[in-house]
């Protein structure tokens, strides 16, 4: 799949997910197999560009390229301006946030509320895109509710607009997470378009990915909760899109260096304090497959340290009698 100048090395990306891809996450996945990596949303509101989280959210040191922002505003010249901040601060590609169907978000006519309002959809992306001289995408739903699936709409204004690239989760905006997602809407979304598509939602296997790829004939398929606590999804994907063959699961040695390895980046890059935090719902999801680890996880996320987080982790890994077999 290509973005303007960029080519994803995989037709894998990771969807953009608030308190979850942020760098040390997006490298990790990278690494493992992902073609491209969004970051968690960024607000166009001015009065929260200075707050430590949003200048973490912008933060791309060092990152494999392309470094994608995601932005999220209802206001067509304020996301402008935070489209222009972010590209002089490093972003490669910025992509528009018309999905998250978070009540916070959605209370202030954003996310995938502003699908309610195709004329201010039409607005946003048309001077979002001629504010900047790198590509913008755009991640959208199939609709606001089942009585309203307007993707197809969507998908052809953004492409009018000179939108380069279309990610759709397969719900609409009032499904939430709830029930499976809806394939069939989005082959109608991009058999109606000649831009890059993105299926998402519901992908979790190799097998999975494969199926939503013939069924939708997306381009690339976009995975986010499927990779919490098991980023090596990206390559066991790879590897079945292009073999047919599955690879076995990740040794106890690799998971280890995989989790130790993560910790020490949220730790390099929140600060101890913060940072311990963070790690404790990555934790949480690298264990939550694991019956006879329930005990450890709830002694480990109390811990306040880096240093005892870390031996701890360490210590459970270590421990031969624990089987380790997340990727199953």
């Amino acid at each position: 799949m290509r973005i303007g100048p960029y080519s994803s090395r995989t037709n894998l990306v990771l969807a953009p997910m608030a308190g979850v891809t942020d760098r040390p996450f997006r490298q990790l996945c990278k690494r493992l197999g992902a073609g491209l990596a969004v970051s968690e949303m960024v607000t166009a509101r001015a009065e929260l560009r200075d707050s430590a989280k949003s200048r973490r959210r912008r933060d791309h040191a060092g990152e494999v390229e392309p470094r994608i922002v995601q932005i999220a505003g209802a206001e067509p010249a304020m996301m402008a301006e935070a489209a222009r901040l972010n590209v002089a601060e490093g972003a490669q590609i910025i992509d528009i946030n018309m999905g998250c169907p978070a009540k916070k978000v959605c209370n202030k006519l954003a996310g995938s509320a502003l699908l309610q309002d195709e004329e201010l959809v039409r607005r946003i992306l048309n001077t979002v895109v001629a504010a900047v001289d790198v590509p913008v995408t755009l991640k959208i739903r199939t609709g606001w509710d089942r009585q309203h699936r307007n993707g197809v709409r969507i998908a052809k204004l953004a492409q009018d607009a000179g939108i380069q690239a279309l990610a759709v989760h397969g719900r609409t905006r009032a499904d939430l997470y709830t029930g499976a997602a809806e394939y069939t809407t989005i082959r109608t979304i991009k058999a109606a378009v000649k831009i890059p598509v993105m299926a998402n939602g519901d992908v979790t296997t190799p097998q999975q990915a494969r199926a939503v790829l013939q069924q939708t004939g997306a381009d690339a398929v976009m995975l986010g909760r499927a990779a919490q606590g098991r980023p090596w999804i990206f390559r066991e994907i790879e590897q079945y899109l292009v073999t047919g063959q599955h690879l076995p699961p990740p040794a106890n040695e690799e998971i280890a260096e995989i989790m130790l390895g993560h910790l020490d980046n949220l730790y390099s890059f929140y600060g101890e304090f913060t940072g311990v935090r963070v790690a404790r719902k990555h934790i949480t999801w690298y264990l939550k497959t694991q019956p006879e680890a329930a005990a450890f996880r709830e002694r480990v996320v109390r811990v306040e340290t880096a240093r005892e987080q870390y031996r701890l982790i360490r210590g459970f890994l270590a421990d031969n009698n624990n089987v380790m077999e997340l990727a199953a």
